[in-house]
């Protein structure tokens, strides 16, 4: 690599310093030019007490030039004193003043000078505008249904291992809980007069168990349960209605440790119909409430196997299948989304044949984790007096699962 001498880093510094002499110089000149061309241009009134801007400083003096800035102060007061000569001119002799920024005529439009050498003229000719086709492309409408679904299912687990020198004792457990839920309801945008509303879910819940002797597992939740709602618009939310109810399970279940069985498929199972009326109302996505009283109510409890299952346990009599009475009946149901997150859905349910009553009500309270997650807490109260008064719960029954697991999703929007 050549080395430089002390005589060229020398030129090359004070090259250095006269380019930027020079070019400060031709600055400088190049604002006061614009500032005497200002200063004798005709004066147009805009407003009164204008100040030229001036160049901002700051207390770290951010803004400070790599080389000296004299010449721009200067070019910057020497546009002040143009300003405020014009000013002193306008306040002094009002006469003199030509125009007014309010009134000034509007620009000539633009266009394009075509010269035309065979006849020695110059026109004038609007500019050519060309407008380019934005018409956005039409899309496919969207597909319309008549009937709007929605389907859930999910699976939630429980698991705890205990080694065996635990201080406090415990076994090892596992229990699963599975569900789906299927909503299928006539679009009422499209049918506004009519009410079609339909559910079908099934819950299944499984528990490893070591105090049973003779099964590894046991089951905890297995409920089936289809309900249909048929109605005709009567008055703004009200519906003339026929309702349908039907509730079974389908697998056997036993006590632990024996052989004797407490519930089988169709053991028991209830059927339930009512004539009434139903209201319905939804607030956007978030929010749904139904309510369905029917003053006629025919319903029917039935017990298919009755060689090991005691059909008292149920309100029947014994060595009968089944028992039919007539009576009333309503349901209230309840969805709240709070947040895309959190969601809560309550259903109440009472049926009276003015000898016993028999309830149910049900709440899900259900947290999402993500898309697929969530954690879900259950509670199942229930309240039949049909069936024999137990010892410390009387004729009150309750049910309470908290849970975490999976879920899927799928809905069919208008």
């Amino acid at each position: 690599m050549r080395k430089m001498t002390f005589k060229t880093c020398l030129a090359l510094a004070l090259m250095t310093v006269m380019s930027s002499h020079a070019i400060a110089q031709d600055n400088q000149q190049t604002v006061q030019n614009a500032a005497d061309k200002m200063l004798y241009a005709p004066l147009v009134y805009d407003s009164h007490g204008q100040t030229t801007a001036t160049r901002p400083t700051t207390g770290n003096d951010l803004y400070a030039l790599d080389a000296g800035d004299q010449w721009l102060q200067e070019a910057m007061d020497n546009a002040d004193r143009t300003q405020r000569a014009r000013e002193r001119a306008m306040i002094e002799n009002p006469q003199l003043v030509a125009y007014n920024s309010n009134r000034l005529p509007e620009a000539p439009p633009e266009g394009v000078i075509p010269g035309d050498p065979h006849q020695g003229l110059l026109t004038i000719a609007p500019a050519q505008v060309v407008v380019e086709d934005v018409t956005p492309p039409v899309e496919p409408p969207l597909p319309i249904h008549n009937w709007l679904h929605v389907f859930n299912a999910s699976l939630q687990f429980t698991q705890a291992y205990i080694s065996g020198n635990w201080y406090q004792g415990g076994e090892n457990n596992l229990a699963l809980l599975g569900s789906i839920n299927w909503n299928c309801n006539l679009n009422q945008d499209l049918h506004p007069n009519w009410l079609f509303n339909n559910t079908l879910s099934y819950k299944l819940g499984l528990a490893t168990t070591h105090g049973d002797s003779i099964r590894n597992y046991m089951i905890t939740e297995d409920n089936f349960l289809f309900s249909s709602q048929l109605g005709y618009k009567a008055v703004k939310n009200w519906y003339y209605s026929a309702m349908l109810q039907f509730t079974t399970q389908f697998l056997n279940n036993y006590k632990t440790n024996t052989n004797t069985m407490t519930a089988a498929f169709l053991s028991p199972a209830e059927l339930n119909i009512g004539l009434g009326m139903t209201y319905n109302l939804k607030k956007a996505d978030d929010r749904m409430f139904t309510l369905a009283i029917a003053p006629i109510s025919y319903n029917l409890k039935y017990c298919r196997n009755i060689t090991d299952i005691d059909p008292v346990r149920f309100g029947i009599e014994a060595g009968h299948h089944c028992k039919s009475t007539v009576g009333s009946n309503f349901e209230a149901k309840l969805l709240w989304r709070f947040n895309p997150n959190v969601m809560l859905s309550t259903r109440v349910y009472m049926f009276t044949n003015y000898e016993y009553v028999q309830g149910d009500w049900e709440n899900t309270l259900d947290f999402a984790i993500g898309k697929y997650l969530t954690t879900q807490f259950y509670t199942h109260l229930r309240f039949d007096r049909s069936r024999p008064r137990d010892n410390d719960w009387n004729y009150w029954q309750f049910k309470e699962i908290l849970s975490l697991g999976v879920i899927y999703r799928f809905a069919t929007v208008n």
